[in-house]
């Protein structure tokens, strides 16, 4: 039931949490938060969460959703340094590490739901 919600409002899941994301990096602070865990590990926890949806999902196009979130990853560390933010090409590693690890996720789900190469042209 939990994953048809989520193959049902993929598209608005999705950019709910890359509205989050965005706001979260691009947020102007006076100084970085204290929170517990690594920054890396948050960067790839994000960015996992975010392909998820779309993975579970395959829409036809997903493929250039892919590359968008990439692309969008890239102009978000760009722009830190311009709004009193870091960054990094750790950071860009760590996104591109969290878009795979949640593909990953969202094929071995598919695998052992038995969903498997299921895609819907939506």
């Amino acid at each position: 039931m939990f994953l048809s919600v989520i193959k049902k409002y993929w598209l608005y899941l999705t950019l709910f949490i890359l509205t989050i994301i965005t706001l979260l990096s691009l947020w102007p602070l006076p100084e970085l938060p204290s929170v517990p865990g690594s920054d890396k590990t948050h960067h790839v926890i994000a960015y996992a969460v975010l392909i998820l949806p779309t993975a579970l999902k395959k829409p036809k196009y997903w493929w250039a959703i892919v590359w968008g979130f990439v692309a969008w990853s890239g102009a978000i560390e760009l722009l830190q340094p311009y709004i009193n933010r870091y960054g990094e090409w750790g950071d860009m590693v760590a996104n591109l590490t969290g878009l795979v690890t949640g593909y990953l996720i969202a094929m071995l789900i598919q695998k052992f739901r038995g969903d498997r190469h299921q895609e819907n042209n939506s």
